[in-house]
């Protein structure tokens, strides 16, 4: 299926450019430590370390948890990022459910394995107790043009994912890394932007942070303006999630005011807009006390 010819959309590297500049060059003017706490609020803390530990993990729900004591003036995080064997560590350990528990799955990073096994992964990742699933689109599939095949597994995970959420009485979002470095071109960002949205994606994200080209300017632009296509069409709000590479605050501000400007003031909550990260918490903190802040 052309996904750009059904939904009219047709990127214009040109005016993308232009766009993200103009954003960019007025950024200095917009740190508010309003605007640096409400990007506090959007962060997933993430640790998808090959040495993650069952004390590692912890640590980080601690230091997390310490906030409400030691900066009670700022907003928790979104959620905590792991590996879906950590799920129940963060669900047990966190201080408040409001500070959810998002998990990898699909066979991160690589999403190369059977959908059946894929399938489970999901499955267990809620049972565990995730608030939010965050998978891999089938590349294999989906470079091969065989765009039926992605969407299907896809279909499948968000059903499994809804399925368990239900026996256990709460929603679980489902979020679709489309891994746009390895897409290249703006066309197939937004042919993969559109699969994912129609196959059931409540949130598309960049990258997984594990290949050498992840989140970008110009991906984040692309998929912000499919996502309003997209909704334009079906009425059906989908979130925007950027990871990879965002380490400072100068970066957040630049992808929030891409969101922003793209869908609206009513996107930039932490319901629909997120930043996947490992080390803006103390650039974003060290931002609003005008003092270098170490405490993650």
């Amino acid at each position: 299926m052309d996904y750009l010819l059904k939904y009219g959309y047709a990127p214009n590297g040109e005016e993308i450019a232009a766009r993200i500049q103009a954003v960019a060059s007025n950024l200095d003017g917009l740190a508010t430590p309003e605007v640096l706490k409400r990007c506090f609020s959007l962060m997933d803390l993430t640790t998808l370390k090959t040495n993650d530990t069952v004390a590692s993990v912890c640590k980080l729900v601690d230091k997390t948890n310490r906030l409400t004591r030691e900066f009670p003036d700022y907003p928790l995080p979104a959620s905590i990022c792991v590996y879906p064997n950590f799920a129940s560590v963060v669900r047990e350990r966190r201080c408040s459910p409001e500070l959810h528990v998002t998990t990898v799955s699909s066979c991160f990073p690589s999403a190369q394995s059977f959908l059946e096994v894929k399938v489970q992964e999901c499955i267990l990742a809620v049972r565990g107790g995730a608030d939010e699933v965050d998978i891999v689109l089938a590349l294999n599939s989906f470079l091969a043009e065989d765009y039926e095949a992605a969407s299907h597994e896809i279909v499948e995970m968000k059903k499994a994912i809804d399925a368990e959420a239900a026996r256990q009485g709460r929603p679980v979002v489902l979020k679709v890394i489309l891994e746009t470095g390895l897409l290249v071109t703006p066309e197939k960002i937004a042919q993969a932007s559109f699969l994912a949205m129609e196959a059931g994606a409540d949130f598309i994200k960049t990258s997984t942070g594990k290949v050498e080209v992840n989140a970008t300017p110009t991906a984040a632009y692309v998929m912000c303006e499919c996502i309003k296509a997209f909704h334009a069409r079906t009425g059906r709000k989908v979130g925007f999630k950027a990871a990879g590479g965002i380490s400072n605050a100068k970066d957040a501000l630049l992808y929030y005011y891409i969101g922003a400007s793209v869908l609206g003031k009513e996107w930039m909550d932490k319901a629909y807009f997120r930043f996947g990260v490992s080390r803006l918490g103390n650039s974003l903190m060290s931002a609003i006390e005008q003092k270098t802040v170490n405490f993650f």
